[in-house]
């Protein structure tokens, strides 16, 4: 069976929800192709800044996620070990482009919002695309149900193992040796931990404890696996274990947070990333198809800016292919259909144009930033915690002070 469709995004995840909400504001239908079979929500919570926030703003669904999620103070960020206090950074300050905004936000509470300002039956659950063949001025997707979708433009939205990053050219990210354990902790009553993003750095490990609102925590941990560590992946009793054995001297009540955690609450899961120079020479774009979100940058959450630039993609990509295509020919068919397909190729290129020095900015400071941050080593440690520390904390304010621009 095939199917004709002008615009496909593959996958249903942060970039594809937004992307296909930013052409749906802008008069543009969109097919969103979902391999599972309903919302992906695992990894429980991000930080969401202040970068993030315009772009929700822009597509129209912030204002009803401020109400479900605390506004967060500050950053304290202090090492594992010794009693030295922590740096504080205050996130109430303005940047460059207006005050500071920065909240802990659940991925399924996102998702959930951008799913419903959706026409219904924009998402095709269970759609798993297994190849991409051209076909004039379309791509052809080959789904695992032996459906065909024909389409004049291909938005690839597929996360790290995306399909349509490879037919770019793109190679697999690479593994950078390091692991997160991630947890949500409900507390039922009021967890008693204000409203600051709490981070500790050394010994090989890095951890960070958010609030999303009164009564729940996110938490993180990352490590570098020795090969005693091999059977945490499938067991959350001992990735809880593990990561209480190593959070070395915290408060009380943040450990709190993870001995609360319940084991349906944890995960875990490699780090990986884009090489930055392959963002830079690579093609984002190419004729009618693009990539956004971790399928363009994936990369280390050590600046808490995955999900955030996930949402910056797709207010810009909806812009410029919107740009694109409400613009009618005015000419036969055949040439019609031969302007219409270099107008969205351009428009395209616009997007990438915009993205791509952004995703190399963001890809190698969160790099760099978690080798400091997790670093065991006596020189680069000794200056993390007497030098670096408010310097570090810093960055990830300037990062997130940044502006994707409204839809139109």
């Amino acid at each position: 069976m095939e199917v004709v469709e002008e615009v496909v995004i593959v996958g249903a995840g942060i970039a594809g929800l937004a992307t296909s909400l930013g052409l749906h504001r802008l008069g543009i239908r969109s097919l969103v192709l979902e391999s599972s079979a309903n919302l992906r929500v695992t990894g429980f919570a991000f930080t969401t800044w202040t970068n993030a926030w315009r772009a929700l703003d822009a597509v129209g669904i912030g204002h009803s996620l401020r109400q479900q999620h605390g506004f967060l103070d500050g950053l304290v960020a202090s090492p594992t070990v010794g009693s030295k206090p922590g740096a504080e950074i205050s996130f109430k300050v303005q940047g460059t482009n207006g005050d500071h905004e920065v909240r802990c936000v659940r991925r399924k509470l996102l998702l959930e919002a951008l799913e419903k300002e959706l026409p219904i039956g924009t998402i095709r659950y269970s759609s798993k695309v297994v190849s991409i063949e051209e076909s004039g001025y379309f791509k052809l997707l080959h789904l695992a149900d032996d459906t065909i979708i024909k389409t004049k433009v291909l938005l690839g939205c597929d996360g790290v193992n995306s399909v349509v990053a490879k037919w770019l050219g793109f190679k697999k990210p690479a593994f950078t040796c390091r692991w997160a354990i991630r947890g949500y902790a409900d507390f039922k009553a009021s967890h008693g931990s204000g409203s600051k993003f709490l981070q500790f750095s050394g010994r090989g490990f890095r951890s960070g404890f958010l609030p999303c609102d009164d009564t729940t925590m996110y938490w993180f941990f990352t490590y570098t696996p020795t090969s005693q560590d091999t059977e945490l992946e499938d067991n959350p009793t001992k990735m809880k274990q593990f990561v209480l054995s190593k959070l070395g001297n915290i408060p009380d009540h943040v450990r709190n947070s993870v001995e609360i955690t319940q084991l349906d609450s944890i995960i875990t899961s490699p780090l990986r990333f884009r090489h930055p120079w392959e963002v830079l020479w690579g093609n984002i774009s190419k004729g009618n198809i693009c990539i956004a979100g971790d399928a363009l940058h994936p990369m280390t959450p050590d600046i808490g800016q995955g999900g955030c630039s996930a949402l910056e993609d797709g207010v810009v990509l909806a812009r410029c292919l919107a740009e694109a295509l409400k613009k009618r020919p005015n000419v036969e068919a055949q040439e019609g259909e031969k302007e219409e397909n270099k107008r969205i190729e351009m428009g395209l290129k616009k997007y990438a144009a915009e993205r791509r020095w952004r995703s190399f900015e963001l890809i190698s400071i969160a790099y760099m930033v978690g080798v400091v941050q997790q670093s065991d080593g006596k020189i680069i440690s000794f200056l993390r915690d007497a030098i670096l520390v408010k310097f570090l904390a810093g960055l990830l304010l300037k990062k997130a002070d940044f502006d994707c621009g409204k839809l139109s």
